[in-house]
Order: C-alpha cells, then structure tokens, then sequence
C-alpha cells in the first residue's frame, strides 16, 4: 500500500541500522510503525530489569499500535535485529486515514486480528502444553518465520501432526 511506503505529512520512511533502537519502554506512544523491510525485536523490562521478549517482527508487520486506543506510554521497546526500513506514521494521520481508506483499514484489523490469535496461541501453549509441545511449536515457529508464507501450510500441518504425535 502506497500510503505506508512513502514519506509525507505526518509520516516518513526511516533506515534503521542493526541493534539500533526504534523506540523505548517508558516513551510517549504517539506513532504506529509498519515494517518495510528487516526485522525487529520487540521486549518488555520489569521492575526488577528482567527482559522478555514478546515479539520477532516481520516485514509488512505493525508495532506501536498501542497508541491507537490510548496508550499514552510505549509498554514495551523495539529494536532492529537487522537492517531495517520502517514507516512512522503518526496517530492522529493513522487515525484519519483508518477512516478514509477502508483497504488500509482492513490491513490493520487483519493484521491486529491475527496477531492477536498468535498471541491466544502462544499462552494456550504455555499454560497447557508439555516442554516437548512447546520446543516442537517452537521450532515449527522458527521455520516459518526462516521461510516465510510457504511454510503456514506445512506449519498448520505440522502442529496437527504434533498433537498427535505427543499425545
């Protein structure tokens, strides 16, 4: 989509070297950021400065978007784990465009709806599931991300196999 590649009024496209940061736990969340290209790590610190990592992002994935329903600190910190090419659009254009261009709005919803389920996914797994349950979708999970969209088949496949294998 033409609108989260380019630079303009209330956005701009930003090259973002390996390891460097792209925002901040703690941070006014007044922007949603939207991966061209590269890949960005995505963690939270406690109180006590244990770090978690809660997402490995992808190109043509959203990170921030927090702001959008009032968050008004960044709950967590994004980093590059490579080179990068991200779009920062700020809130209140995000928010109006969402209303003009019903095919962006799409896209985010999808987007959030499905991110949402692999989080769903994520806690079922952890709270329910043996270590080997857990390792195998791991791994099944670092496939497809090393191989990108050719691998949901065989990934869907896979974690059918895998119940049935460690039940």
């Amino acid at each position: 989509m033409e609108f989260l590649e380019t630079s303009g009024p209330g956005r701009a496209v930003i090259k973002y070297r390996k390891n460097q940061k792209v925002f901040t736990q703690g941070e006014p969340a007044d922007s949603v950021f939207f991966i061209l290209e590269g890949r960005v790590k995505v963690t939270v610190v406690s109180e006590q400065g244990k770090e978690a990592v809660v997402a490995i992002l992808d190109k043509r994935a959203f990170c921030g978007e927090g702001c959008l329903v009032g968050q008004s600190k960044r709950m967590a910190s994004a980093r590059a784990m490579t080179d990068c090419q991200i779009a920062r659009i700020e809130k209140p254009l995000l928010l109006r465009v969402i209303d003009d261009q019903p095919l962006l709005s799409a896209l985010l919803v999808e987007y959030l709806l499905l991110r949402t389920i692999r989080v769903e996914e994520d806690l079922v797994d952890q709270l329910f599931n043996s270590s080997e349950k857990r390792l195998a979708r791991a791994l099944l999970c670092c496939t497809a991300m090393a191989f990108g969209g050719v691998v949901v088949l065989l990934r869907s496949f896979g974690m059918h196999f895998l119940r049935h294998f460690f039940t």
